[in-house]
């Protein structure tokens, strides 16, 4: 659970996530362009990326949960994390989001055709099956990451599919880990110890 102190401060958060909150809180639903205007909840329509978010605003403590699923707080200063959009629980209310498109690669791994972009100062909340894990990536140690662990991912880093199908796969011997997102670069990737299920459902 997210414990969030407020002091006239507005934040984002996933829409239904209020489990409790003491003195006086507003909620407004952002409805349909989710803060990001029309044309940002064109890009999410097409490519099937939701995200439903409300306007948190007033003086004191709101509690934000989902599904008893861990939290974890993410500083950005001026970088942009991606994340999936359901693995986002709440952000500052300077934080601005959009769709960053990955293309064909993420339909074979159950991601769709885009992931949601936060970007800017602040702090991001999110959510993870297990507590998240940070795995640093360096240009000498490049990463790959079970799609199904994946929670997100920030700093200056190239993302690849790598998919390692044989006979053995064909066969039904392989070990059931034949696609992996593979990260170069110099960044941060958040993954859980559980795997998520249904993702390979499109």
């Amino acid at each position: 659970m997210l414990a969030v102190d407020l002091a006239g401060e507005t934040i984002r958060a996933l829409n239904g996530s209020m489990v409790a909150y003491e003195g006086q809180m507003t909620f407004k639903r952002q409805g349909m362009t989710g803060g990001e205007g029309l044309r940002g909840a064109l890009k999410r329509r097409i490519a099937g990326e939701g995200i439903t978010l409300m306007e948190i605003t007033g003086q004191g403590t709101v509690y934000l949960a989902s599904e008893a699923t861990e939290v974890t707080l993410v500083p950005l200063n001026g970088d942009t994390l991606f994340a999936e959009s359901e693995s986002l629980l709440a952000l500052d209310g300077q934080l601005q989001t959009g769709v960053q498109f990955v293309g064909l690669r993420g339909m074979g791994t159950g991601q769709g055709l885009a992931t949601t972009k936060v970007q800017g100062h602040g702090t991001a909340a999110i959510l993870s099956h297990g507590p998240a894990i940070a795995l640093e990536v360096t240009p000498q140690t490049p990463l790959c990451v079970d799609p199904h662990a994946y929670v997100g991912h920030l700093g200056q880093l190239q993302q690849d599919v790598v998919t390692d199908v044989n006979w053995r796969t064909v066969l039904g011997q392989g070990s059931g880990e034949s696609v992996q997102f593979r990260y170069q670069g110099h960044g941060i990737v958040y993954v859980q110890p559980a795997e998520r299920t249904g993702i390979l459902e499109i």
